[in-house]
């Protein structure tokens, strides 16, 4: 399946949420195809809608990370943006403990900034609300904003997007995350779990 840009109603007929470009509906790891760089420039035009000359740009490592760099060369914004990870708060540090993933950098003052957090795929909202306590680690910002690739759904936290490329609906055993190739060209590996 491949996304789609209709404007009628997904089926069951609700429409989606503001912010959305696409709805999707996979049963199965090889049923679901989704163009990660069509989403990217969704996600851009999106972003830009969010920003002002304010704006700071914080990526949740790892995907969310790749997505923040390449936004801060296409939308021209100066500086570097920030890194953030969720290890640190995360609900599940005993079970899992610390990811090998990245670590925190935020180059800028977190006091009254304007921030947009973009990451690749929202499923429960765990990871997001780890990363709004680590990034309160570093001060109170003026208004935190979210920005992602993918919603996946699923949540289990009163967490949603200020903006979602796609919107899609996979199992509970198959994960979804954004790979990016040696060129910087983006993918998404869908697995069961």
């Amino acid at each position: 399946m491949s996304t789609s840009s209709d404007s009628g109603p997904p089926r069951g007929g609700k429409s989606p949420p503001a912010g959305s470009s696409a709805l999707q509906a996979a049963t199965s790891v090889g049923a679901l195809h989704l163009d990660a760089e069509a989403l990217y420039r969704e996600l851009l035009r999106g972003v830009k809608g969010l920003c002002n000359p304010q704006t700071r740009l914080v990526g949740v490592t790892s995907g969310g990370a790749w997505l923040a760099e390449r936004l801060q060369h296409d939308l021209g914004l100066e500086g570097e943006p920030g890194f953030i990870s969720s290890a640190m708060h995360r609900d599940d540090f005993a079970r899992r403990g610390l990811a090998a993933g990245g670590q925190t950098l935020l180059n800028f003052d977190v006091n009254d900034a304007q921030i947009i957090i973009l990451d690749d795929v929202l499923y429960t909202g765990r990871t997001l609300r780890a990363v709004m306590n680590e990034l309160f680690d570093y001060g109170r910002p003026a208004c935190i904003r979210l920005a992602v690739l993918v919603d996946r759904g699923g949540r289990e936290l009163p967490i949603q997007p200020n903006f979602a490329a796609a919107r899609v609906t996979l199992p509970s055993a198959q994960s979804l995350a954004l790979a990016r190739d040696e060129q910087g060209v983006f993918s998404f590996n869908v697995e069961s779990i």
